[in-house]
């Protein structure tokens, strides 16, 4: 590949965070989530000539598309295991913060994929309705009703299990 120029290494540099971010709330993996972001890079520059003009959603789309292809062939997937005795991080982060973050994640994970993107896209990546419907595919209308359903699914997940928590105390 040719070298792209300063553009795409700002771009890159400046976006590489927020798209990360946005691979792990989709899939839900660290390294599954790098792994998305590497290869959505990688096409993004070999777009780059079509994409320069508004990288971040085609980045997006990219990552979007790369995680419906690895929810279809999660089935095909090998299992992976963590690695024992590597060092977790110096300073553990409140357990609360933990646990709330890890009941969030789970019931984020169990919205059907179309959902998950919607949310994603509208409240952790920060998109418009219409900037969500770009990257999707999908009419503005789509977005609202998902965002809709996703919503009241995913307020009903976690509705259940403060009530199975405070049950079990």
């Amino acid at each position: 590949m040719r070298n792209l120029g300063p553009e795409f290494d700002e771009f890159v540099a400046s976006a590489s965070d927020s798209l990360l971010r946005t691979a792990y709330l989709l899939c839900g993996d660290r390294h599954l989530a790098e792994d998305l972001l590497q290869t959505a890079l990688l096409r993004t520059a070999r777009r780059w000539s079509a994409a320069r003009e508004n990288p971040t959603p085609y980045a997006l789309r990219v990552i979007v598309n790369l995680g419906k292809d690895g929810w279809r062939n999660q089935g095909r997937r090998v299992v992976e295991t963590p690695l024992t005795g590597v060092a977790g991080p110096v300073v553990p982060p409140p357990a609360d913060d933990v646990l709330a973050r890890q009941v969030l994640l789970a019931a984020v994970k169990r919205l059907p994929a179309r959902q998950r993107a919607v949310l994603v896209l509208r409240f952790f990546a920060d998109l418009s309705v219409e900037q969500t419907a770009e990257v999707l595919g999908c009419s503005v209308g789509t977005v609202k009703s998902q965002t809709h359903h996703a919503l009241t699914k995913l307020r009903e997940q976690l509705t259940q299990s403060l009530e199975d928590t405070y049950a079990d105390r």
